[in-house]
C-alpha cells in the first residue's frame, strides 16, 4: 500500500471509548495528500500492541505512520519528543498485565528520539489554530513506544 498508516487504541483503564480511535477511525480510506490512509486500533495490552502494530506495518508498507495516543488531563495535542524503551505500568492493562521496568526492545537504546521537526509540527498546528505544545516524553505507560 505505500500511503499512511495511523493508529489509535481501544478502550482502557475502565473508560468506554478511547479518543485516540474515535480520531483515527475516521480517516481510514481517506486520500490525504495524494497517500490513502489506513486506520488500525490497537490493543491496550503490553505485547500485543506492539504485534498488531508489526502486523499492520508488514501488510501495508507505509511511507508514514503516525501512532496517536490518549493522554488524559492535557489540553492540547502533543507532539512527543522521545519514546522511552521501557514498560513501567501505574494501571494494569486491558489483561491485566502491569509490568514493571521492563524493555520494550530488549538490548535496545534507553530511549528513542523523534527525527521529526516536532517544533515546525508544533508551529504549524498553532497556525491553524489548534492548541499544540512539544511533549518531552510519553512517559512510561505506553503498549508500543
Amino acid at each position: 500500500m505505500a500511503g499512511v498508516l495511523i493508529t489509535g487504541f481501544e478502550p482502557f483503564g475502565g473508560e468506554a471509548v478511547n479518543p485516540s480511535w474515535e480520531v483515527v477511525k475516521r480517516l481510514d480510506g481517506a486520500i490525504i495528500g495524494g497517500q490513502p490512509v489506513a486506520a488500525r486500533q490497537l490493543p491496550c495490552v503490553f505485547g500485543d500492541a506492539l504485534t498488531a502494530l508489526n502486523a499492520a506495518l508488514d501488510e501495508l508498507d507505509p511511507v508514514l505512520t503516525l501512532a496517536i495516543g490518549q493522554a488524559g488531563g492535557r489540553v492540547d495535542i502533543t507532539v512527543e519528543r522521545v519514546a522511552i524503551n521501557v514498560d513501567d505500568a501505574r494501571i494494569p492493562d486491558n489483561k491485566g498485565l502491569q509490568p514493571i521496568d521492563v524493555p520494550i526492545a530488549a538490548g535496545g537504546p534507553a530511549a528513542y528520539f523523534s527525527t521529526l521537526p516536532i517544533k515546525a509540527i508544533v508551529t504549524a498546528l498553532r497556525s491553524r489554530g489548534i492548541p499544540a505544545s512539544v511533549s518531552q516524553t510519553a512517559g512510561r505507560l505506553s503498549v508500543i513506544t
